[in-house]
């Protein structure tokens, strides 16, 4: 079951990727564009932390399986920081008016998820899109 879990885990990660890319654009251009903020980008925002938030779940669910090396404590840190920096921006541009709703803050939480994503996986020795090592 942990090698099932842990080829999910590391095959999640190119979705995870995939949508952090497409809502750093997403935003990157309704920023550039000045265009008012829409629901594409909170969707396209809450997808990105959502499937890191399941990324993060399954990765703890492999430690708690035991699954666990010392390079995995950098890792872990890295992702949860992800994680939080993924969904700050959701969570900001819901509680405030809409009127006051802009782009940036979505710009900067998932260019620095992105960032944490990459450094946590080379805390473990692993290129973004290597294949597993089992």
């Amino acid at each position: 079951m942990t090698t099932g879990l842990l080829h999910a885990h590391s095959g999640l990660r190119y979705l995870v990727l995939l949508a952090g890319l497409i809502a750093l654009l997403y935003a990157l251009y309704g920023w550039l564009t000045g265009r008012p903020y829409d629901r594409g980008m909170r969707i396209t925002g809450a997808s990105f932390a959502g499937l890191l938030h399941l990324q993060v779940l399954l990765g703890l669910v492999l430690v708690a399986m035991g699954t666990f090396y010392g390079q995995l404590i950098g890792h872990l840190v890295m992702m949860i920081g992800a994680a939080v920096a993924a969904q700050l921006p959701v969570s900001m541009m819901r509680r405030r008016p809409p009127e006051d709703r802009s782009y940036p803050p979505h710009v900067v939480g998932t260019l620095l998820a992105l960032l944490l994503i990459w450094g946590g996986v080379l805390a473990i020795g692993r290129g973004l899109i290597s294949p597993t090592v089992l």
